[in-house]
């Protein structure tokens, strides 16, 4: 088939694409309502006579700002922070990183002044990244500085180039564990040298977002090195600042977030903290203490998030292989864990492919999310989230991405 008659043809297969009025969804990385199911429950445990944490705090009353003291003990093993440096807050993580950029701007760092009187701050994003991080530097003024990110985490030489010379890149955001979108997880040797490399600025700060740290999909259950005590050793105790919840975990819009740093820090948070609350939900927090005692029943569970998942992204994976591999016009990744698949499809096409999808009722991230300010210079990179649909409407999803695909090439082809 020549090149006219094969775009004809693309062109006909999209158009019945269209002709099915499909109502498809492959955009945010949502636990599915089966995933959800998984943790009923969590909603019934904490019953009405009992309502004491076990050093006898009354759950339903205020205080308690650092969080219910065995919560902690149990996610410091999991995220691999000292249980006395790490807080256990309420339902979104993102909600803490958010604070600790405003507490940085309005009253500086422990060791660096109040970040809205520099004329300029900066902010390092390794890229395909997570869309919600960019925001928050939009949103306050910081300069985004795109950085690729490789198979073992942001490129070293880039990035202590970069923060060697200016005093202005004052943080970084970094997703260590199953990156959001490429399943990337960071080396160890990436994480020492981020964790001791020389900065221009005093107070640089990595915002050490492990979200994904035990969202596995394979048997092969990763653990990232151990940034805080990397930090420590180097003469940084003070640049990592480490987040995460239990939002993809339990129940998505009533989890748990964790806030996990170096002494100084907590105390630095801790400060914000005592002006913006009188303590978290402490009920909330009983409840997942007794419904996941321990780090090992915390294992278990996400192993049958695993068993629910698993399958969704094997099915995307096949059907991408099937439909474009050897095609020469897509290149996709194969994550281990986290929630995210990232395909990069020809340059100058990514925009076109989610049009093309979106005619035919199959949502997408929009193009160019997965950069700061939505802007993909190459315009190639989708983040495809199969966690949410069913299968069958993954599958569905998938086969018809895939005819927006060879569709989208073929046109910038034709073009020459």
């Amino acid at each position: 088939m020549n090149a006219t008659n094969q775009l004809d043809q693309l062109r006909e297969d999209h158009a019945a694409l269209v002709a099915e009025g499909l109502s498809l969804d492959l955009t945010r990385g949502k636990p599915s309502s089966a995933q959800l199911d998984l943790s009923k429950p969590l909603l019934d445990v904490a019953q009405s006579e009992d309502f004491r944490a076990a050093d006898g705090t009354d759950a339903r009353n205020y205080g308690g700002l650092v969080g219910l003291p065995e919560l902690r003990a149990v996610w410091s093993e999991l995220l691999g922070v000292p249980a006395a440096q790490l807080l256990a807050m309420g339902n979104s993580s993102l909600e803490l990183m958010h604070d600790s950029i405003v507490n940085a701007l309005l009253t500086g760092t422990t060791d660096g002044p109040r970040w809205v009187d520099e004329p300029v701050v900066k902010f390092l994003c390794p890229v395909p990244g997570y869309d919600r991080h960019f925001g928050i530097c939009e949103r306050y003024g910081i300069e985004m500085v795109p950085v690729p990110l490789t198979d073992d985490g942001p490129d070293l030489d880039v990035v202590k180039s970069l923060v060697a010379a200016d005093p202005a890149i004052r943080g970084m955001w970094c997703v260590p564990t199953y990156s959001n979108p490429t399943g990337t997880t960071y080396s160890d040797e990436t994480v020492r040298e981020l964790a001791s490399m020389p900065t221009a600025a005093p107070d640089f700060r990595l915002f050490w977002d492990n979200a994904y740290a035990i969202h596995h999909l394979g048997d092969d259950e990763v653990r990232v090195a151990d940034v805080l005590t990397l930090a420590a050793e180097a003469g940084h105790p003070d640049r990592p600042l480490v987040y995460g919840s239990t939002s993809k975990i339990t129940v998505a819009g009533g989890g748990v977030s964790f806030f996990g740093a170096s002494p100084a820090n907590v105390a630095w948070f801790q400060a914000f903290l005592q002006k913006r609350t009188i303590g978290p939900d402490k009920l909330n927090q009983l409840r997942h203490l007794r419904f996941l005692p321990d780090a090992d029943s915390v294992r278990a569970h996400m192993r049958r998030h695993r068993d629910v998942i698993r399958p969704k992204f094997d099915l995307v994976l096949s059907v991408l292989e099937e439909t474009l591999g050897g095609k020469d016009v897509a290149t996709w990744t194969a994550p281990t864990g986290g929630y995210f698949i990232s395909l990069d499809v020809p340059d100058g096409c990514a925009r076109r492919v989610v049009e093309l999808a979106a005619l035919a009722g199959i949502a997408l991230t929009p193009a160019g999310a997965t950069f700061p300010h939505g802007d993909d210079p190459r315009d190639r990179n989708i983040r495809l989230a199969p966690t949410f649909p069913a299968i069958g409407e993954v599958e569905r999803a998938t086969r018809g991405l895939a005819v927006c695909v060879l569709l989208a090439a073929a046109e910038k082809a034709a073009k020459g």
